[in-house]
């Protein structure tokens, strides 16, 4: 599959300049036993390639506003994971995964583009270089069990710095920074998901802002948790469907500039009559800064605010067999935790190409 957007910072410092991104990725999965006769497993193997350029450098936001941009392109090993069963409701996963297919995850918030709805901004800032998410992953031993069709347990420890074949250091075998230790339990069933988690590192990183006599960073543990939800409102069974969703998420706010924030938004599924991939989405994000980083605003001579808060409307549909378009606009108020900073509007198009 291939993700190409074009993005336009249409109101902001460098409204005038156009970006391409292009996101491909090759996925393949395997059953085991078929393959080589291991009863019980199955093999997932994804690699992606990135290209392009980087808008929110012109908007200049916190949580950023493109969920493929990236800051240096490569050819990655993004996943590459074993997965066994045991018994008939529980499974075990190791190798190169990402903690955002699994752990702190809303369905109903994936058509949205901008980064704040994957993993939420204070654990996607988290760890020396970022968790285990897009565009690096880091290698990860899950387990999970499910309560039939009613919920699920799921935890997992993953390596505390990112990094994946493709990337300039490669996949850290050292260990050096711990690990991220993560769990969620929840109710899911069609239509339905109410979920929460908890994360922690076992080792210190450098505070965000903090420095002791000499200029060293302090360091501190941290951690966080999250809470999930989202409800099927209207239809369903291949019908229109509109579905609401919400979250929130708390952490100590040491090693980010953020100590927390929430989501919220509504997804509307069949939107066109006869056109069943037709879809709009609206949400709404709020990254609540930490007040050391509102500090070090004011230390600059900056008047902080408490939070950077977003919006967007996006639309999407399949023209073609091999063809997404979704046209996407977001307004970011009170960027980069100013307050009162000059707004920008993002507007971009997205096309899906499936090869």
């Amino acid at each position: 599959m291939e993700t190409i957007d074009v993005a336009s910072v249409v109101r902001g410092g460098d409204r005038d300049r156009t970006y391409v991104l292009d996101d491909t990725d090759l996925t393949a999965d395997a059953d085991l036993a078929r393959l080589v006769g291991w009863q019980g497993a199955r093999a997932h193997v994804h690699v992606m390639s990135t290209m392009g350029g980087r808008p929110n450098a012109a908007a200049g936001t916190l949580q950023g506003v493109d969920n493929i941009e990236v800051a240096s392109h490569h050819v990655r090993l993004f996943e590459a994971w074993v997965e066994q069963r045991i018994g008939e409701h529980s499974t075990v996963r190791a190798g190169a995964y990402d903690l955002n297919s699994e752990f702190y995850a809303n369905g109903a918030a994936g058509l949205l583009i901008s980064p704040s709805f994957g993993a939420g901004s204070e654990l996607a800032a988290s760890g020396p270089n970022g968790p285990s998410i897009y565009p690096s992953t880091a290698l990860t031993l899950r387990v999970e069990h499910r309560f039939d069709h009613l919920g699920y347990v799921r935890a997992a420890a993953l390596n505390g710095a990112a990094g994946c074949l493709g990337d300039p250091h490669g996949i850290d075998f050292s260990f050096r920074h711990g690990l991220l230790l993560i769990g969620e339990a929840g109710v899911e069933r069609p239509g339905l998901k109410i979920a929460g988690g908890y994360w922690r590192y076992t080792k210190r990183h450098d505070d965000y802002t903090q420095v002791d006599a000499d200029g060293v960073p302090l360091q501190h543990v941290d951690h966080g948790g999250y809470a999930i939800a989202e409800l099927r409102l209207t239809g369903g069974e291949g019908k229109r469907a509109l579905t609401a969703f919400g979250r929130a998420g708390v952490s100590g706010g040491a090693a980010t500039p953020f100590q927390g924030g929430w989501q919220a938004g509504i997804l509307v599924e069949r939107l066109v009559a006869g056109r069943p991939d037709s879809q709009i989405s609206f949400g709404m994000s709020r990254g609540v800064t930490t007040p050391g980083y509102r500090a070090m605003l004011l230390d600059e001579g900056a008047r902080p605010s408490r939070a950077e808060t977003s919006f967007e409307l996006t639309y999407s549909d399949r023209l073609a067999k091999w063809l997404t378009v979704q046209p996407d606009v977001q307004f970011i108020t009170d960027r980069g935790g100013v307050e009162k900073a000059r707004g920008v509007a993002v507007g971009t198009v997205r096309l899906t190409i499936a090869i």
